[in-house]
């Protein structure tokens, strides 16, 4: 399946990372199903894709409200990080996606915005031997508005000496589109795993 881009002339690429480059939704998944049982705290797949984008200390703090409970936000954002990185042996780039980078790769400047810890997106990339691809990476803690605010992708623009209307994004989700559409740039939608017959992995 190509991927379509919108007409014009981009001077930026700037990309979310899980669900874009990375096709690690589904292992983020099994790695949050796991650490959140362990406090009997439920997480239902509809709902884990429509937060994504969403910084993980906030999906906890966000469910510890809707469940009552009091999940220890540092431990559990931890333990669900080690959990992800046990698997990540499993991941696999969009194709798609991949596509364009090494298209592109070279002419014009690319960065990562991602609401994932820098820990994460760096072992992601370096997993799927894209890492160096990449001029800066704007991850959790770079900003203080998540997704869908704009500011993640206006801080990628500065730091690429880029103007905002000059970018392309490319993203998985809605919050994403959103914030792209509020900082004033073009966007990409990218399909999600099951439209582009991925399963997801069993948790074991």
């Amino acid at each position: 399946m190509k991927l379509p881009l919108p007409p014009g002339e981009f001077k930026a690429y700037l990309f979310d990372c899980d669900g874009t480059i990375a096709d690690s939704m589904p292992l983020h998944y099994v790695a949050w199903t796991k650490a959140l049982g362990e406090w009997s705290c439920v997480f239902d797949e509809k709902l884990f894709y429509a937060w994504g984008g969403r910084p993980v200390v906030e999906i906890i703090q966000s469910l510890n409200e809707q469940q009552g409970l009091a999940m220890p936000v540092e431990t559990v954002q931890r333990r669900k990080e080690a959990l992800y990185f046990e698997i990540l042996s499993q991941l696999q780039a969009v194709p798609e996606v991949v596509e364009h980078i090494e298209d592109a790769h070279g002419r014009i400047p690319f960065a990562v915005v991602s609401g994932s810890t820098r820990e994460s997106v760096t072992e992601s990339l370096r997993s799927l031997d894209l890492l160096d691809r990449f001029d800066t990476l704007v991850c959790a803690g770079d900003y203080k508005n998540a997704k869908p605010h704009p500011e993640a992708f206006l801080l990628a623009a500065e730091r690429l000496g880029v103007a905002p209307e000059a970018c392309l994004v490319f993203e998985d989700t809605d919050m994403g589109i959103e914030a792209a559409a509020a900082a004033g740039m073009a966007s990409v939608k990218v399909p999600p795993p099951w439209e582009r017959g991925v399963v997801t992995p069993a948790a074991k």
